[in-house]
């Protein structure tokens, strides 16, 4: 493991987040994923078709590496406990998955129409996740993000502060999850770095989604 280093306009800060390898087995997909991503994927096609005309904010992961990345962490035991969360969880095929192994698992999304579909889609595959609206920055975060997305150019972050206390909602702080998973926009991960340095619990687990279909896993460790 490493810590992990970031430019600021100060000079290099360091943060308190070590990067964890996290080797893939990608063999033996269960019936049970492969049928529930066979509907998700349709539902996505579905709402991409029919939003076409706009420009929705939502982009789906590859899902059998982010599934493969979770049964990895599953498997090694790297979670203190078994609280997940998907910070922009979009139809909340993450957050589904990470349930189908047995994680406590929830999702926040600022879309309201994407909330209902994620909500549609584990109901009829009888997951229990629970998905609200609002946003994932935590409310002690919200000036940082709001500096950080003026520092980088707003125009490129999806990182709505001003919405409904999604954590309220849940019962939960952010420091309450033991694993959470984000997919970063371009230029968007250090902002997502440092929420989560600022504001998960010492011991928790960041995984974000790449735009090369890779995943990248970090802990916070002090």
């Amino acid at each position: 493991m490493h810590g992990t280093e970031q430019e600021t306009d100060h000079g290099v800060k360091t943060m308190a987040l070590a990067e964890i390898e996290l080797p893939l087995d990608r063999n033996g997909l269960p019936e049970e994923v492969a049928t529930f991503l066979r509907e998700a994927d349709e539902r996505i096609d579905d709402y991409v078709t029919r939003n076409a005309h706009e420009f929705t904010g939502f982009v789906a992961s590859n899902y059998e590496t982010i599934f493969y990345a979770l049964r990895a962490i599953s498997d090694r035991g790297l979670t203190a406990g078994h609280s997940f969360c998907e910070w922009g969880s979009g139809f909340g095929v993450v957050a589904a998955l990470a349930a189908l192994l047995d994680f406590d698992s929830c999702g926040i999304e600022i879309s309201r129409d994407l909330v209902d579909g994620a909500r549609e889609l584990v109901d009829d595959f009888n997951l229990p996740v629970e998905f609200v609206h609002g946003s994932f920055v935590p409310h002690a975060g919200v000036a940082q993000a709001e500096q950080a997305c003026a520092e980088r150019s707003s125009e490129q972050f999806w990182l709505v502060t001003d919405a409904d206390d999604a954590y309220d909602e849940l019962g939960f702080d952010a420091d309450d999850f033991d694993l959470v998973f984000a997919y970063p926009w371009p230029g968007e991960e250090p902002v997502i770095n440092e929420l989560f340095d600022a504001h998960a619990a010492v011991g928790s687990l960041l995984l974000t989604h790449t735009q090369f279909d890779s995943v990248m896993l970090k802990r916070k460790v002090s």
